[in-house]
């Protein structure tokens, strides 16, 4: 039995999310995400401004009129989102934790696919692979995905991003577009990642939180990691206590910034703190010119 409150958030989530794709994410997911190629649909009587390369003679020349061949794309892409839905997704200084962030932005990549006549699957994990739900197409599975993601009660407490990874180029046969969420706080895991973008078409979204970045001056504060449960008490008053922290934060984006570009990926970020249509809409954007400038 599903709680209420999860139903409501769900419903919140499938609402806000149908209406980003509806005003415009649905269509550059199409734009950005090409299907393999074009196939054959139907012929028809040419049109003025029609290509005259898609003549069909033999069709022409047995009814006496021009007529032209139209193809359509052939989508059905396949479109894995793995979550990463370890402990320290509960976390969240504001309206919405890192894991109902993802989940969010989970669904508006999972509707976008499907409006899109393309399969969406999932993977959910931590220090194991908890969840796999195989590609499917529709808006039922698109809300049974969401559900998967908000309901889920994880088993481990730890991220291992390189397990993840490793199952995903296992369990895919064929490319696949691969969306990883997560906060990407885990031990080294580029190996992985490169194996498996050489397969598949891999985006990495991180997700992050405000308080992950500065540390507010209130005097002694007990920080709790959530996955491994160790302890620390900071003087959040010193100066340099609250640099340090800012600079560590730093000094992780940028490791995962260089990994990424060192592997020729695309990614981006999302907050819990603002939101999330934007920098997709960018991302979109960005990833289009970049593919007619290539």
């Amino acid at each position: 039995m599903i709680p209420q409150e999860v139903l409501r958030a769900i419903r919140r989530i499938e609402i806000r999310t149908r209406r980003l794709v509806n005003k415009g994410v649905g269509g550059e997911y199409h734009s950005v995400f090409k299907g393999r190629g074009m196939e054959f649909s139907e012929v028809r009587e040419y049109l003025p401004g029609d290509d005259v390369r898609t003549i069909d003679w033999n069709v022409t020349s047995r009814t006496g009129q021009l007529h032209v061949k139209k193809f359509i794309e052939e989508r059905e892409l396949t479109v894995l989102l793995a979550v990463d839905v370890s402990r320290s997704g509960d976390f969240g200084s504001l309206a919405r934790t890192k894991l109902e962030t993802a989940a969010e932005v989970a669904a508006v990549l999972a509707f976008s696919a499907v409006r899109n006549n393309d399969r969406v699957g999932l993977l959910l994990f931590t220090d194991e692979v908890e969840v796999h739900v195989p590609p499917n197409k529709g808006s039922e599975h698109v809300l049974r995905v969401v559900r998967e993601v908000l309901c889920h009660e994880p088993k481990g407490h730890g991220t291992d991003i390189a397990l993840a990874l490793r199952s995903v180029t296992k369990s895919l046969k064929k490319r696949a577009i691969v969306f990883l969420l997560s906060d990407f706080i885990a031990p080294d895991f580029e190996f992985a990642l490169r194996v498996a973008a050489r397969k598949h078409d891999v985006v990495p979204i991180r997700v992050v939180d405000p308080r992950e970045e500065t540390l507010p001056a209130t005097g002694l504060v007990e920080v709790k990691d959530a996955e491994t449960g160790q302890r620390l008490l900071l003087d959040a008053n010193s100066r340099r206590v609250r640099e340090a922290w800012k600079s560590g934060h730093e000094a992780q984006r940028q490791h995962l910034d260089s990994m990424f570009r060192r592997l020729g990926l695309d990614s981006l970020e999302v907050r819990t703190d603002k939101p999330y249509d934007a920098p997709i809409m960018r991302f979109f954007k960005a990833r289009e010119r970049r593919a007619r400038s290539a």
